[in-house]
């Protein structure tokens, strides 16, 4: 069968929130099966436990953050995207994550930091069948009309294969490549994605760190791109960089599902917001889904059976 997997050993990370500035301290710890990703801040008087779950989801704006039962007045764990993008990748179904503040550390700017410190604790098989949300049929949200729509999509596949296209006039962003696929089982998620940074704007900083946002980033952390080109002294690491972050973000925000999918996935340029609305409404339809496992490796995906520590 396949199994869920978990952590060998504990391991840790300090860094800042790039929206609160803030220093965190990370502890990830090996969980039992059926536990989930569970976020615990463990900085309040009584540590709180937040499931990552599509309706713990409480803000989108920016970032993809959750609290406990989607409340948006209650204990939050901000922008968790790129860290259960690693998971997904690295097919991580248990993990405990403890957070010494609101926000993820935001390390390098992609995935590829949690995907070190995920595989220096070692990934361990654990004696229980991994579960899977298989899509039955399409499901689809927009977000406007005509030119200017965004939408997302899943629909039925015997695996899992994402696609998205983003599309932005800036002579910076536009030269690159704008549309990407990936599917996991034969593509290397380490090696094509995670490195992927998130980017913004030099002419929007100073608007968004008047709103609080930002305070953490840097070019440390993040591609700055001005009115004509890109900032950071050592370009990009794709080249297609910039729509491999928004592949990134929406790998991590499905996986707030709750468990792997088995589905295609395409966006036209959608967000974190956008993501979490087309889970709710796959869940929302209890005949667009069902669980599943594979009690023999020969019946799942291509791939999938062999998965080696990064996909």
């Amino acid at each position: 069968m396949l199994q869920q997997r978990t952590l060998k050993s504990i391991t840790r990370a300090v860094g800042v929130g790039v929206h609160s500035g803030q220093r965190v301290e990370l502890t990830l710890r090996p969980a039992a099966p059926d536990t989930g990703i569970v976020f615990r801040r463990v900085d309040l008087p009584s540590p709180v436990d937040i499931p990552a779950r599509f309706d713990a989801v409480c803000d989108t704006r920016m970032a993809s953050s959750i609290s406990p039962g989607g409340d948006p007045g209650g204990p939050k764990v901000q922008t968790i995207e790129h860290f259960m993008s690693a998971c997904a990748g690295l097919g991580i179904d248990n993990l405990l994550a403890d957070i010494t503040a609101d926000e993820m550390p935001i390390l390098d700017g992609s995935a590829s930091s949690f995907v070190f410190l995920l595989q220096n604790a070692g990934i361990e098989l654990q004696k229980a069948p991994k579960r899977f949300i298989r899509v039955l049929k399409t499901v689809e949200v927009r977000d406007g009309e005509g030119p200017g729509a965004k939408w997302a999509r899943l629909e039925p596949y015997h695996g899992y294969k994402l696609a998205f296209e983003i599309v932005f006039d800036h002579p910076a962003v536009s030269q690159t490549g704008q549309r990407v696929e990936f599917e996991f089982g034969e593509g290397q998620y380490q090696r094509d994605i995670a490195r992927a940074r998130t980017f913004g704007f030099a002419k929007d900083v100073d608007a968004m760190r008047a709103r609080g946002l930002t305070l953490g980033g840097s070019m440390d952390n993040a591609i700055v791109v001005d009115d004509h080109r890109v900032l950071n002294a050592d370009g990009l690491r794709y080249d297609d960089e910039f729509v491999k972050h928004k592949l990134l973000d929406a790998i991590g925000d499905l996986h707030i599902a709750g468990h792997a999918l088995l589905a295609s996935y395409t966006s036209f340029k959608g967000g974190h917001a956008l993501n979490n609305t087309l889970l709710r409404a796959l869940f929302a339809d209890p005949t667009a889904y069902e669980m599943t496992t594979f009690a023999r490796e020969a019946d799942a995906p291509r791939g999938f059976a062999e998965l080696p520590p990064a996909w």
